[in-house]
């Protein structure tokens, strides 16, 4: 078994709490917006449309993490409504900060007329990246609790303040976070491979979408996760719908062409 004993929180100050989650979090965002704005000249977008359309993807991607998190635990939430203001304590979902991301920064580009589609095309593999850098601050808080398991790379939270020490002590769990990092990297080797080879313009997000959700899918049977009905959580039903959307999406639309062709005219945001 992997013992993990660090204090799931780095700052503590009277009701302020700053944890890992939080500070991982935070590197992978700068991380993605920056590895996007250095890859979008290269598909005729300037570095400017880049970092306007990140700052509302941004506050698009907070607010819906926190929005899918409080739908999802609303039997805590619906009796302490305050609470709900309270995401320093914690209490993020990474489908709802995708989704929000993806719906506020298609809002501003739709108004700004930008192309969305190259924009999400470019922000996918970024996404992987950014996603699995944030979910090493998950594997030091322990807060996601994952089933008992007695296979050797178990992981043991033997910190009181980790969330997994509380619900299973000492006993061995399912790294399930780290099972997730892994299969990111399967994203995004496929999503790297195909990036430029699949048209129309949005689709390379499209299989982003899918592709992680399928592999999330499975992984959450891993979680305890609250239970919504017949054995699903919340991740297993957001999930199913993306798949849903994504996959005849692009069945329907989605075509391979040769690499570098079809790349629109360069975007201004100065001219705008």
């Amino acid at each position: 078994m992997i013992q993990i004993g660090i204090n799931p929180n780095m700052i503590e100050a009277g009701a302020f709490i700053f944890t890992w989650h939080g500070f991982f979090a935070f590197i992978g965002v700068v991380v993605a917006v920056t590895l996007v704005g250095r890859w979008a000249p290269r598909e005729g977008i300037t570095s400017d449309v880049v970092y306007a359309t990140a700052i509302w993807a941004i506050i698009g991607g907070i607010l819906g993490a926190r929005l899918v998190h409080v739908i999802d635990r609303w039997d805590f939430y619906g009796d302490n409504p305050i609470e709900v203001l309270s995401t320093w304590r914690g209490g993020i979902a990474l489908f709802g900060s995708i989704l929000g991301g993806l719906l506020a920064g298609s809002v501003y580009a739709r108004i700004q007329g930008y192309p969305i589609g190259r924009l999400a095309d470019l922000t996918a593999p970024a996404l992987v990246i950014a996603q699995t850098i944030g979910r090493i601050g998950d594997i030091i808080n322990g807060e996601h609790v994952s089933r008992a398991t007695d296979l050797s790379w178990g992981f043991v939270y033997t910190h009181p303040g980790s969330l997994s020490n509380h619900v299973h002590g000492l006993v061995p769990s399912h790294p399930v976070i780290m099972y997730e990092m892994m299969w990111n990297m399967v994203v995004l080797a496929v999503v790297w491979w195909l990036w430029g080879r699949i048209k129309p313009d949005g689709m390379i997000f499209a299989l982003y979408l899918s592709l992680y959700s399928f592999g999330r899918f499975f992984i959450s049977f891993l979680r305890e996760d609250k239970i919504w009905f017949a054995g699903f959580q919340e991740a297993h039903i957001i999930a199913i719908i993306i798949v849903a959307v994504t996959v005849p999406l692009l069945a329907y639309k989605g075509r391979i062409v040769q690499k570098g062709t079809e790349i629109g005219p360069p975007v201004d945001i100065n001219s705008r």
